[in-house]
């Protein structure tokens, strides 16, 4: 059991371990929402937005999580201003938000003569280098993450499957959304130094989207959610320190991994169910919002 448990005996694998799991449980609690509203465009755009951010902190030696908190918040008031165009659509204003974002990341980058920024990092992340410091900053975004999911479930639910219905009963939409979106850049600042801006779509998303086929309610999702996405924080470090390859890449792609084996299984299970099902033609058929 050497192979298993030796990596694990190093410390800074084992701080490593500690913050996926963390950064695992702050992106189930964002990214189930982000799943059920579909919004998973919105949470990549915001991803890569951070980099103008990053690059200046950077460059100007300051500290990064600052400036990629600075660089998400920007992000998302503008995808709350372009949401409010009647003549724009959100995925298009979105797309533009994107784009410009990490042209101006870019461009920052490029116009350093030295060309200091280490991109790889931003882009892939360095989990390896996690220290103390940083579990204790991820433990109060976790605490902060829990504290908006809380005081803020009632009406992403209602957000979530009906937002006329969230403003008939005075949940206010508009605020829950910020407050959403709020959560989802607490969730992004805070894994992007575990898995990289470019990976850290897949521990927000790919984990929620691998537990929905079998879950029926939204807390089963989001502790379903971050069991998955510790046990891809763990696997890909134990890949990763055999293999020798990248570790937050290895932890994204073991997170992809599991959505796909998820979705194969539930496709496979939904046809045995449909093919072993018993015909009932005197059964009505239920549509959603529907008494039962």
């Amino acid at each position: 059991m050497e192979w298993l448990v030796g990596p694990f005996e190093v410390t800074f694998v084992q701080r490593a371990l500690w913050g996926g799991v963390l950064v695992s449980v702050i992106c189930a609690l964002a990214g189930t929402w982000i799943v059920l509203r579909g919004m998973a465009f919105l949470g990549d755009a915001m991803s890569h937005g951070m980099l103008p951010g990053i690059a200046v902190a950077s460059l100007l030696g300051g500290n990064l999580l600052v400036g990629a908190a600075v660089s998400a918040a920007v992000m998302a008031a503008g995808v709350g201003l372009v949401g409010r165009s009647p003549r724009l659509s959100q995925d298009t204003g979105i797309g533009l938000l994107f784009v410009g974002m990490l042209a101006l990341g870019v461009i920052i980058v490029s116009g350093s003569e030295s060309f200091a920024v280490d991109l790889t990092g931003f882009l892939f992340g360095d989990v390896l280098a996690v220290r103390a410091a940083d579990l204790a900053y991820l433990g109060g975004a976790l605490g902060v993450a829990l504290l908006i999911s809380v005081l803020g479930h009632r009406p992403f639910v209602a957000l979530a499957f009906d937002e006329r219905k969230a403003h008939t009963l005075g949940l206010r939409p508009r605020l829950a959304h910020t407050a959403l979106l709020a959560l989802l850049t607490l969730a992004i600042v805070a894994s992007f130094h575990i898995v990289g801006t470019l990976l850290v779509f897949g521990l927000l998303i790919a984990p929620p989207a691998t537990v929905l086929p079998w879950a029926r309610r939204i807390p089963a999702v989001m502790a379903g959610a971050a069991c998955l996405g510790s046990s891809a924080t763990f696997l890909g470090l134990l890949l990763s320190w055999h293999l020798g390859t990248a570790a937050g890449a290895t932890i994204a792609a073991t997170a992809v991994l599991q959505f796909l084996l998820s979705t194969l299984t539930a496709g496979l299970h939904h046809r045995w169910t449909r093919s072993t099902a018993t015909p009932t033609a005197d059964r009505p058929h239920m549509e959603y919002g529907q008494p039962s």
